[in-house]
């Protein structure tokens, strides 16, 4: 197996912060993140020397990645990957990845936009429709199984009319989700990116907050309630109860991707695409604090709201999207699905002959 990855798209840089090793050793953790604009799924650990290792590989329009013990799932164009950790406990593959993910199925779907994923608790995986603004499962049959709507959407239809986009999960369902309008029209959502945004509890279909930012990424941690404001730059927590927000720390970039470790958020940020960022809070707080946008991954000690360690991508890749932390990893890596690795890796699993 060869542990040379594909390179990152011509023209690209990446950097990292001067403690980012220290930390990713000190928290016993490797992280995952995509990028669906140059559609690759990046994995990123420590070298047994302590240098920081990516891993990247190449998945069509790579989008949400979730965590599921040694299993991630990956949405991308028109499919639902399920990739597997094939190292047994104190294996290593070329002496140094302790993590070996293997995309062993690939459930087609079409373009349905996935977002973001959940594992349910019978550990079927659950994931936003964004074009049909629902939350979806899978079908043995059809392109996937609807599960849920927000009460605001009247019917399915491959309208993106509301922008669902984030998924919290909590004891194996789904809690909340985010969508960036109430609209119930063709692509409404666009016209009220602004003040438009709303978290949405999937067990009552009650709004529990609004006039967000194009929000994303709810994630619940030690019982609190975390979400992105995304056109405002912002990490909020949000009291479940009343849904009052807080502001905890401001990034600048555009917010997609979150995930809590340890008193830790890690997000991905992203920079504007085509003038995107034209009538959003962002461009304005980012050239009021002298700045310019990041394309990147932030560490936020969330008791200070300190952006405490980071990534920086520069060149070609501009956007990201989801992020997931992998505790007790320490150097992932992943094979691509149409690699020379792939079909020359051959594991056996546990049978009755030896």
């Amino acid at each position: 197996m060869s542990n040379t990855p594909p390179p990152p798209p011509s023209g690209t840089s990446i950097s990292v912060s001067r403690g980012f090793a220290g930390w990713l050793d000190s928290q016993r953790v490797s992280l995952a993140f995509t990028s669906y604009q140059t559609g690759q799924l990046f994995l990123v650990g420590l070298l047994p020397t302590g240098s920081v290792s990516f891993n990247q590989q190449n998945f069509t329009r790579a989008m949400g990645i979730c965590r599921d013990g040694d299993r991630l799932w990956l949405g991308s164009l028109f499919q639902l990957w399920r990739l597997e950790n094939m190292l047994r406990s104190g294996e290593q593959a070329n002496g140094s990845f302790d993590a070996v993910f293997v995309p062993r199925e690939g459930r087609t779907t079409g373009d349905i936009d996935i977002h973001e994923i959940g594992v349910l608790a019978d550990g079927q995986p659950i994931f936003v429709n964004t074009k049909h603004s629902c939350l979806a499962t899978l079908d043995p049959v059809h392109s996937f199984r609807p599960y849920w709507r927000p009460p605001f959407i009247s019917k399915l239809a491959a309208e993106d009319r509301c922008h669902l986009n984030g998924l919290a999960m909590e004891d194996g369902r789904p809690a909340y989700v985010t969508a960036v309008s109430q609209s119930d029209v063709l692509n409404g959502w666009r016209a009220r990116r602004d003040k438009g945004g709303v978290i949405v509890d999937v067990a009552s279909g009650e709004i529990v907050t609004d006039q967000l930012s194009m929000p994303h990424s709810p994630r619940i941690a030690n019982g609190k309630l975390y979400a992105l404001d995304s056109g405002r730059g912002q990490l909020i927590s949000v009291n479940r109860e009343s849904g009052a927000k807080e502001d905890i720390a401001f990034c600048p970039g555009f917010l997609r991707g979150l995930s809590i470790h340890n008193g830790f958020a890690i997000v991905t940020a992203s920079k504007p695409r085509d003038g995107s960022f034209k009538e959003l809070a962002l461009e304005q707080e980012i050239a009021r604090r002298d700045g310019e946008p990041w394309c990147g991954v932030f560490v936020i000690d969330l008791r200070t709201g300190d952006l405490a360690e980071w990534i920086r991508l520069e060149g070609d890749i501009a956007e990201l999207f989801d992020v997931a932390v992998l505790p007790n990893v320490a150097c992932p890596m992943s094979l691509g699905v149409e690699t020379v690795e792939i079909q020359q890796t051959i594991s056996i699993g546990k049978g009755d002959i030896c």
